[in-house]
């Protein structure tokens, strides 16, 4: 995978539902990535058409430090895609 783009595979119940129903596949990507970059990228390394590409971007949450008194920090940022394939095609995940 192309490891500055695309991180990984998000393996969720929700994911595995949507790949079986709606032939989407969902990944952890980067957050400066644009949909068109995705679909370049996905349809490159794993040989498939893609149809469309959904984004979502999560902010970090604050979280408390218990070693540190009135310390805080933040969780990292995320943006996942939402990919659907081209009817026919798969991706072989496992």
């Amino acid at each position: 995978m192309d490891q500055k783009l695309i991180k990984g595979i998000c393996y969720t119940e929700k994911s595995t539902s949507l790949g079986a129903a709606a032939n989407q596949y969902v990944f952890d990507v980067d957050v400066q990535s644009s949909k068109e970059e995705i679909a370049a990228a996905i349809s490159a390394f794993f040989k498939v058409s893609v149809l469309k590409v959904n984004t979502l971007r999560r902010d970090g949450k604050l979280r408390r430090n218990r070693m540190k008194r009135g310390a805080y920090g933040v969780t990292p940022r995320r943006k996942i895609a939402i990919v659907t394939l081209k009817a026919g095609e798969k991706i072989e995940i496992v």
